[in-house]
């Protein structure tokens, strides 16, 4: 307790307007990533190669599971959320962009310098074999921070939606275009690459998340729309050439998140209209002392629990296959112990981390934050456009991790991020001034 605030100070500092249900669904789709991705992660060193897997691969039936699990979708509705009401038409977009930047690249620094450190020693320590798949895993999920700032870069646009025949258009219009997409990719040869279009998908929670701050849908007609969606969704599974899992993993025939599919739109929809009906009785349960405060620590470090679990979870996995208890095969005796086990060392790890790593989140960072444009213009243009090269960097670079050309695409990001940052400084407000907006 004393490491944080506690929950008299988190409630007199907490605005009475504070939408609380947005900050719950954030941080609960959080840790569930987090203790989804330590239960489904599985790996073993076979011949001197670093297996990383998916129990999924060898128990399809879990991909029901994802039906219920597959929560990304939440975060773009809840930061969509969360991010429209700060924007305003005549703000400069590019500097309104580097302000929502700021902080989400924030840690990534750091991110990125402690993995540089340790492939460089983990390269003359472990196996060729070994050291590029865990190279090759370091950034994967720095996939959502990409995509999520494209998304957040066409709030402008997502602003527009003021009524519920906007809404309706722009969800009908994104989810159209998915299921062309996905008829020609399937369907033409040498079209397969046109599925990567698809990462509009992401533009639905986005707008559903717009649609929940103007109060557009109400609970019957969100639960109306996500029955829809479920048994389009069930049609798409039994007539289309969709697989079951929501949730990537190797050998797919055809994935539903890598590129994404019709199937993840629908989920999508059906994701967000129930976090719009719910969100009433999310709020009630907020308004409880004890709850707001760990909702309210939780959020504070966000991105300290997204980024650096994964190292935690690769970590802990090398240690455990390098003394002979990989957790692998789910027929072995003891899987379900060796489960626990890694779970609850994942548990004590990653607040460990948390403690310790959260302040690179909230701190300052001296170079990087007090980027400011002042209005609308060519500045502000070009700031925008080298944040959304810089997202695209970001989201291109999963593909290969830090090595091969995904040292390419890092480098491209991390250019972007400081043109961006050298060109969001106006000299007619103070750098102090900049940072209190």
């Amino acid at each position: 307790m004393a490491l944080f605030p506690t929950p008299a100070e988190i409630a007199a500092q907490t605005a009475a307007n504070r939408d609380r249900a947005i900050d719950v669904i954030r941080i609960v789709s959080l840790v569930a990533v987090v203790f989804g991705h330590t239960i489904m992660a599985v790996s073993t060193v076979r011949g001197g190669v670093f297996v990383w897997g998916n129990l999924l691969e060898s128990v399809p039936a879990f991909g029901a599971l994802t039906w219920l699990l597959q929560i990304m979708p939440l975060f773009f509705f809840a930061g969509t959320a969360a991010s429209v009401e700060t924007w305003s038409p005549g703000r400069s977009w590019g500097g309104w962009l580097m302000q929502r930047c700021t902080r989400l690249y924030r840690p990534v620094f750091f991110y990125l310098a402690f993995w540089g450190v340790a492939l460089a020693v983990l390269r003359f320590v472990l196996p060729k074999h070994v050291y590029e798949p865990v190279a090759g895993t370091s950034i994967q999920l720095l996939w959502f921070l990409g995509a999520y700032v494209l998304v957040l870069a066409t709030i402008p646009v997502l602003y527009r939606i003021t009524d519920t025949a906007r809404l309706a258009a722009g969800v009908l219009a994104v989810y159209g275009l998915i299921v062309g997409i996905d008829i020609l990719r399937l369907n033409v040869a040498g079209l397969s690459a046109l599925g990567y279009l698809n990462i509009v998908v992401w533009l639905i929670p986005g707008m559903f998340g717009v649609a929940y701050r103007r109060g557009l849908l109400c609970q019957r007609a969100a639960i109306a729309v996500a029955a829809l969606a479920f048994v389009v969704n069930v049609l798409l599974l039994w007539l289309g050439p969709y697989e079951l899992s929501l949730v990537g993993y190797q050998g797919q025939r055809l994935p539903n998140m890598t590129p994404p599919s019709a199937l993840l739109g629908g989920h999508a929809i059906m994701m967000c209209v129930l976090a719009i009906a719910v969100a009433p009785a999310i709020s009630r349960w907020a308004q409880r002392p004890r709850v707001w405060w760990l909702v309210a620590i939780g959020n504070s470090g966000a991105m300290t629990l997204y980024l650096w679990h994964m190292p935690a979870l690769l970590g802990m996995h090398l240690v455990f296959d390098a003394l002979g208890l990989a957790r692998y095969d789910t027929h072995a005796p003891g899987f379900i112990a060796l489960s626990v086990v890694q779970m609850v060392s994942m548990t004590v790890m990653v607040g460990v981390l948390f403690v310790a790593l959260r302040p690179l989140e909230n701190n300052p960072l001296p170079g990087w934050d007090g980027g400011f444009v002042a209005g609308p213009g060519v500045r502000s243009a070009a700031v925008g456009t080298l944040l959304c090269i810089a997202g695209a960097a970001t989201l291109v670079s999963v593909r290969w991790g830090l090595k091969d050309d995904g040292l390419i695409c890092i480098a491209v990001l991390l250019i972007a991020l400081i043109a961006a940052r050298a060109l969001a400084a106006d000299s007619n407000v103070p750098v102090t001034e900049a940072v209190t907006r």
